[in-house]
């Protein structure tokens, strides 16, 4: 039986197809401004004083539904920013979440010099050089959808494309597809197989990834009572661990109050 996961790759799989006939890679190539340098989410994170927190824009999902149809990514995307967020995140899978290149679009001409990762499920190197052409700064790798050769192939295509990597792990049988060249480790605690959330996947994994990766921690993360949960396992542990919160209402301002609520949750 397939899964939602199944369905979702196969569905991009051919849009991806049809996108290949339809703007060719040659019009990729010459749209890309070969001269400029990306925003560094890696050292947005990390930096003394960052707030490591990644805030994600998303139209709607296959668990939640509708999550926001009212307000654009102009307004959502400057409020996290103007707020504090070391990062952006915007979903463009149409089918599923809604999203759009137009989203990303929107969120990098707003924000040009916060780091903005481009959330989708990339199965294809013509993704790669898409998220280069649209002039975000990292792409995300799903482990559960893409085999260790397609992820290490994929990770040396971004990078000559100047983008950073997100890999994103679910669970231990994924472990051994980290390569050391993946620039974040990212630990999902929603099954994307029935998209149930267990928000202790990312304790659970977290002490079994390289001790020098920057650690994300994604999905069902939205209380600040959860993040100090994590706040706490990180400091018996002696890890840092970074957070991505997904605000779900249709107000900024609310996600605003969200991120000044734990500025700093590396502290």
């Amino acid at each position: 039986m397939k899964t939602i996961l199944d369905k979702i790759v196969a569905d991009r799989l051919e849009a991806v197809n049809l996108l290949k006939a339809s703007r060719p890679l040659t019009n990729l190539f010459n749209g890309i401004d070969l001269s400029r340098r990306a925003n560094s989410l890696k050292q947005s994170l990390t930096k003394t004083g960052a707030s490591g927190i990644i805030a994600e824009f998303k139209r709607r999902s296959p668990s939640k539904g509708i999550i926001n149809d009212r307000v654009t990514p102009e307004v959502v995307t400057k409020g996290y920013a103007t707020a504090g967020a070391s990062g952006l995140s915007v979903l463009t899978e149409p089918l599923y979440f809604g999203g759009s290149d137009e989203d990303l679009q929107i969120a990098r001409l707003t924000n040009p010099t916060t780091p903005l990762l481009r959330k989708d499920f990339v199965i294809d190197e013509y993704q790669i050089i898409e998220t280069a052409w649209l002039k975000a700064d990292v792409i995300l790798l799903i482990a559960a959808v893409l085999s260790k050769e397609d992820i290490a192939n994929l990770t040396s295509v971004a990078h000559d494309f100047g983008l950073e990597v997100l890999l994103e792990l679910h669970d231990e049988s994924e472990l051994e597809k980290i390569n050391s060249r993946v620039d974040l480790i990212g630990i999902n605690n929603r099954n994307l197989k029935d998209f149930s959330v267990d928000t202790e996947r990312s304790l659970k994994l977290l002490s079994r990834l390289p001790a020098d990766a920057v650690k994300i921690a994604e999905s069902g993360l939205s209380e600040p009572e959860m993040v100090n949960h994590l706040k706490v396992f990180r400091k018996q542990i002696s890890e840092k661990i970074l957070y991505v919160l997904l605000f779900k209402s249709n107000n900024f301002r609310f996600g605003n109050i969200k991120i000044l609520g734990i500025k700093s949750p590396l502290s």
